[in-house]
């Protein structure tokens, strides 16, 4: 009897971990909704869409680049720019910097988040090379454009946001794909 109920606790738990598990998805795609992370901070539609907002020449907002290399892999990543000043609904284009230091073809990804959260959802990015897996020779180098505009309903309060990505070798998760 003891026994019976410890194997129907244990049952539980692999089923509640099970569920968890399944959860996850749908719940880290609400949180990166939520805080800008991962790039999500609105729908790709809405992200991918020419922006025909009318310019406020009368605000000025710094966005800042940060750039990090995720740890163990031979990369040089920079942004061109450290921080621009723009002013919202001004289609905005700045450059990123990669280059592959291993004598190997591999794949890179960058993946972007956007901080402070509160903006997130205003920085609207129409083009970027964090929309998919960057190709690349042995030592090659890259110059890859990101083109932006900040929507004018920007809270007041927020007069800089920040702009970080963090660039790996995606190449596994690129032959895994090709695998498919």
């Amino acid at each position: 009897m003891k026994h019976g109920r410890l194997l129907l606790h244990l049952g539980a738990v692999v089923l509640g971990m099970f569920a968890f598990g399944f959860a996850m998805v749908p719940l880290y795609d609400v949180i990166c909704d939520i805080t800008g992370l991962n790039g999500r901070s609105s729908t790709v539609t809405e992200q991918a869409k020419v922006v025909n907002e009318v310019v406020d020449a009368n605000r000025v907002i710094t966005v800042e680049f940060t750039t990090t290399v995720n740890g163990g892999s031979d990369w040089t990543f920079a942004s061109e720019q450290r921080q621009v000043e723009v002013h919202p609904g001004e289609l905005t284009l700045v450059y990123f910097n990669a280059r592959n230091l291993q004598s190997r073809d591999v794949v890179g990804q960058a993946v972007p988040s956007v901080s402070p959260a509160a903006g997130a959802k205003y920085l609207r990015k129409t083009e970027c090379f964090c929309f998919e897996q960057q190709q690349f020779e042995a030592d090659e180098e890259k110059r890859m454009p990101v083109r932006f505009v900040i929507d004018p309903d920007l809270p007041e309060h927020i007069d800089r946001l920040t702009l970080a990505y963090t660039f790996f070798d995606a190449t596994n998760l690129a032959s895994l794909g090709a695998a498919r």
